[in-house]
């Protein structure tokens, strides 16, 4: 019984077609000498590549492996060729599959059976490395939903037909048209540039940050201008391949110009902020800061829009850069800066308060942390208190007085240990209360009550 086409969809019409064609080739290369042939050459250089592969493998796994101590140049190179390995086997294959292919040719004048057998070896080296290689998430999704699709149909043949057909149709986006080929061809090319923007951005901050010589503000504006330029340098080449001329960037820069007028200024400002945060340092990634508002903190990450800063008790503050520009910001660590602290104490009135600043000076002079400089231990007298004489001690350390550092604490314990040492009686808070009995006889209203 034969098929009626010619009330089917168009599709369908030439599916059927393909089936056909492909019947026809098929049933061409069984009853084909030269297509025997060159099965029996696709075959032999299978087993030629997997017999190599089991010999060189082995070789090629120990001669590539580092030492785990090895940080180098030479040795992250090999890491890096390590890792593709397992695509030994496909490439090889479709290298000895080349060569039977020119063979195949110069003896029969046809390559179709074997040409068709290198395509599927490189498909099969994709998907090896998609399923084995890639490690990124977004790139071996990548992989599955584009590179593979492609590989498949380049393998069957199709590939040009599928391009040609994309070719025709267009996407209206206004008065702008762009074919299917085009959009498909622009989001390919923009993940992957934008994935090695985000990577080369990854891998120069990491070198500009191991820049010990560079302050901590310039290693930041270093950071934050290669970061501009990748992503910048990425966007342009991406307008060029999908052929949007950069010329109509003008319009995109009016609507831009618009939006900061109208709404976007706290947004512009804070991108100025950083920017003049980062080419001052007065304050950067590491620095103790409190502001005005009262939000305080240790600044762990500045962005182009904020900075981040993370109080003792684990939370997270983001600040935008403007309040440090605008308003009053105190930095207790700016460029290492040693900050000033106090730890008050009281000795008992039965004291030779003359000898206690050489006591708690020496004292607190053995804490580690505790500086000569600017100024070294300083005890005062500060008043006569209620229970005892009031003192209090000066040091200088560098760094917060909170989180891993407890120099009150250590200096009032070394203060504590001092003074007993020495039998100096350090006094607590105590009231005399006189009881007076009265010598008058109540009166008779209070009698007969």
């Amino acid at each position: 019984m034969d098929f009626d086409l010619t009330n089917q969809p168009e599709i369908v019409q030439q599916a059927y077609a393909y089936v056909l064609q492909g019947g026809e080739i098929a049933h061409e290369w069984l009853v084909s000498p030269a297509a025997w042939s060159q099965f029996g050459l696709l075959a032999a250089a299978f087993l030629l590549a997997w017999l190599l592969t089991r010999r060189l493998r082995p070789w090629l796994t120990r001669v590539l492996t580092p030492e785990a101590s090895r940080q180098s140049l030479m040795a992250s190179t090999r890491r890096f060729l390590l890792i593709f390995v397992p695509l030994l086997l496909p490439l090889l294959a479709w290298a000895f599959t080349g060569i039977g292919e020119s063979l195949t040719r110069a003896i029969f004048n046809s390559g179709a059976v074997i040409a068709f057998g290198k395509r599927v070896f490189l498909l099969l080296a994709a998907r090896i490395l998609v399923r084995e290689i890639v490690q990124d998430g977004f790139l071996k999704v990548l992989g599955r939903m584009i590179l593979l699709p492609v590989m498949a149909l380049y393998a069957v043949g199709l590939l040009d037909v599928a391009t040609e057909r994309l070719n025709e149709l267009t996407v209206s986006l206004g008065n702008i048209e762009f074919t299917l080929m085009s959009v498909i061809r622009g989001v390919i090319a923009g993940s992957i540039l934008f994935w090695l923007g985000r990577w080369s951005n990854d891998q120069t901050g990491a070198y500009i940050h191991k820049q010990e010589d560079m302050r901590p503000a310039t290693r930041q504006l270093a950071a934050k201008a290669a970061e501009f330029s990748i992503f910048g340098l990425a966007f342009l080449l991406l307008m060029n391949i999908v052929g949007i001329p950069l010329t109509s960037l003008a319009v995109l820069g009016g609507a831009i110009g618009v939006g900061l007028g109208l709404g976007l200024q706290k947004i512009a400002s804070n991108y100025i902020s950083g920017i003049i945060l980062l080419l001052e340092g007065q304050a950067t990634v590491g620095d103790y800061v409190e502001l005005d508002s009262g939000e305080a903190g240790t600044i762990v990450k500045t962005t182009a829009r904020a900075m981040i800063l993370e109080t003792y008790d684990g939370r997270w503050i983001v600040v935008p850069n403007e309040d440090f520009i605008t308003t009053r910001v105190i930095n207790y660590s700016d460029q290492g800066s040693a900050n000033r602290y106090e730890a008050p104490f009281s000795v008992s009135y039965k004291t030779d308060i003359n000898l206690v600043p050489d006591i708690v000076e020496a004292a607190v002079a053995k804490h580690p942390g505790v500086l000569d400089t600017p100024f070294p231990p300083d005890c005062e007298l500060r008043g006569f208190g209620d229970s005892g004489v009031d003192f209090a001690v000066e040091f200088w350390v560098n760094g917060i007085d909170d989180g891993a550092n407890k120099y009150t604490s250590d200096v009032l314990f070394l203060i504590w240990n001092a003074l007993k040492e020495h039998d100096i009686e350090i006094p607590y808070p105590h009231r005399v209360i006189q009881l007076q009995r009265s010598t008058e006889s109540p009166a008779p209203e209070a009698q007969e009550a």
